[in-house]
């Protein structure tokens, strides 16, 4: 027993010398001696936290609520809320059929596409159906 502890203290006494010079050569090599901070090892991570987020589309966010709202309600109540939320801004009109087929998808993955189709309005065309079909 004694024998193989002197042999490990002996293995860590010629490893850890080799690895505590690496370790600090790496991380001198890492410092920003020049003092200019384009020359930082940092400055990408630092460059990026100060640009702000792009806008997400209006219709993305509403696609994202909508299927929450399927998830955590059913599929009439996104149906519905879908149809309001063009009614009160028609620019949302032009996605309405993606948004509709969206929660279509949505359905079947959540209750199957003979209930899913249960749940189909005359919203948009009738696209909420097409897409219960297509996925189901």
């Amino acid at each position: 027993m004694n024998h193989t502890a002197r042999r490990i203290g002996r293995s860590l006494a010629l490893v850890l010398p080799v690895v505590l010079v690496l370790s600090g050569t790496f991380a001198v090599s890492h410092v920003n001696w020049s003092g200019n901070p384009a020359d930082s090892v940092l400055t990408a991570s630092s460059e990026d936290a100060s640009v702000p987020a792009k806008p997400r589309a209006a219709h993305d966010v509403l696609r994202d609520k909508l299927l929450l709202e399927l998830q955590e309600k059913d599929p009439g109540e996104a149906l519905t809320s879908l149809q309001r939320a063009v009614d009160r801004k028609p620019s949302l009109a032009r996605h309405c059929v993606s948004l509709a087929r969206a929660l279509g998808k949505a359905a079947v993955k959540t209750y199957g596409a003979t209930r899913a189709q249960s749940f189909a309005r005359p919203v948009c065309d009738t696209s909420f159906a097409s897409g219960v079909a297509q996925f189901g």
